[in-house]
């Protein structure tokens, strides 16, 4: 949990992370800003009608890239749809905000989790180091 705890509390720190994913042979980037630790994994939220849910479903190898404070950060893995309830819940719980565009049971909102990851903490100043979680 320890490696998962650090992961998380870095992407929160950042506040904006970048998703990639892959469209077809043609990679899409975009600024995201939401993660959650939900039953121990970590979750990012989406909607089901944006082409970047349609990505992660047909190729559900994602990286993340984040950067603060002259150190960055890659996370990557499969990432899979969690559509309970308490799941959704619990990553509008964490952001209300979001409750302007989303719910738990309005049929678009999506929470996706890494299934398993690896992380590389990297700087200038120090060896990179890699994390599992």
């Amino acid at each position: 949990m320890e490696n998962l705890e650090r992961v998380y509390e870095f992407l929160k720190q950042c506040g904006t992370y970048y998703l990639a994913t892959a469209d077809g042979d043609q990679p899409r980037v975009r600024p995201f800003g939401t993660v959650n630790i939900f039953e121990g994994k970590l979750y990012i939220q989406t909607g089901k009608i944006k082409p970047v849910s349609h990505q992660i479903m047909d190729n559900p190898k994602v990286e993340i890239c984040a950067f603060k404070n002259g150190e960055w950060i890659r996370v990557w893995g499969e990432m899979y749809e969690d559509d309970r309830y308490e799941a959704k819940k619990s990553m509008l719980d964490s952001y209300p905000n979001l409750r302007a565009m989303y719910s738990e049971d309005d049929g678009n909102t999506q929470v996706l989790y890494f299934k398993s990851g690896k992380a590389t903490f990297s700087s200038f100043a120090k060896p990179a180091e890699t994390v599992e979680f």
